[in-house]
């Protein structure tokens, strides 16, 4: 890492534990939205907002949302268990249908009514309140903080094996590599990918959203663009298991993430497009999209501001 980026990772580094919730809900003075992006999650989401409404309870956070996208249950069980819930397709329908997660995030931006909001992976199986009180603290303590990602041990698992390392493929083969050759300021961040991350609202509504698997790397360099490294923090989440990908599924999505780097690139000067919008794998009779379309949606700020 480059001196600065060391610098970073000393001061802006956090562990989960140096915010307990009890601390934080005395302490804070802001309001705050939980939001889980959920497709077919049914077998994970009641855990998890069993370990996260509570903390609605404990005067942690004012309001827990789940998107949903699902044919299993998943809002049925999110429901019955308390949290609030919202029909990815009946947010701004007049978009057509939702082009994944990124889509889904930045569409519920108007429905979600804290000044900090903390998106959260509805996958994950080992989730707990510490998820949302480490992402939250750095931004409910100190006022220069304005981006928190979360970062963890990724276990492998194959069959009944668990691995103690090896997930975060993508990651580490893909965006770390990339981060350290254009960001190197960047490259002291943990988890590039991480799903889990809070942000305060009037900077994601600055933002734009890639709508597919490169929206979270896109967030944090649009972030870095906005308000610079000093106001982005990262906080060690301990451990983080959810189910894994076959490889040549990794392609498409190393491809998004590449494409998301690689526009930020050609908007900076730094690289020729136009770029390919196809994926292309060995024995393809063609061009191949990946599964989200690289779409972008504007930063709902402007869309307001155009109203």
């Amino acid at each position: 890492m480059s001196l600065r980026a060391r610098a970073w990772h000393r001061s802006n580094t956090f562990v989960h534990a140096e915010f307990p919730a009890e601390r934080l809900a005395a302490e804070r003075q802001a309001t705050v939205s939980i939001c889980l992006p959920a497709r077919n999650e049914a077998r994970t989401i009641g855990p998890i907002l069993e370990q996260l409404l509570p903390l609605r309870q404990l005067g942690v956070v004012d309001q827990v949302a789940v998107l949903d996208n699902s044919t299993d249950g998943t809002a049925e069980i999110a429901r019955g268990l308390g949290a609030e819930v919202h029909d990815q397709e009946q947010l701004m329908p007049e978009l057509g249908p939702v082009l994944g997660k990124g889509d889904a995030m930045w569409r519920a931006l108007p429905v979600l009514n804290g000044e900090l909001i903390c998106f959260l992976d509805a996958d994950s199986e080992r989730l707990g309140p510490h998820f949302v009180c480490g992402l939250l603290g750095p931004l409910l303590l100190r006022e220069e903080i304005s981006l928190v990602k979360g970062f963890y041990r990724r276990p492998f698992r194959v069959g009944e094996t668990v691995f103690p390392d090896g997930g975060g493929r993508v990651t580490e083969l893909t965006a770390r590599p990339l981060l350290n050759l254009f960001y190197p300021d960047l490259a002291g961040i943990e988890q590039p990918l991480a799903g889990e991350l809070a942000a305060r609202r009037e900077l994601l509504e600055r933002l734009p959203f890639v709508t597919g698997y490169g929206v979270d790397i896109a967030l944090l360099l649009d972030a870095y663009r906005e308000v610079g490294l000093d106001a982005i923090a990262q906080v060690d989440l301990e451990v983080r298991q959810n189910a894994h990908q076959p490889l040549r599924d990794l392609g498409p999505m190393a491809y998004s993430v590449l494409h998301a780097v690689a526009l930020r690139l050609e908007r900076e000067g730094r690289l020729r497009g136009p770029l390919p919008a196809g994926f292309i794998s060995p024995g393809d009779a063609g061009a191949k999209p990946p599964a989200v379309e690289p779409v972008e949606r504007p930063p709902i700020a402007r869309l307001r501001a155009a109203a």
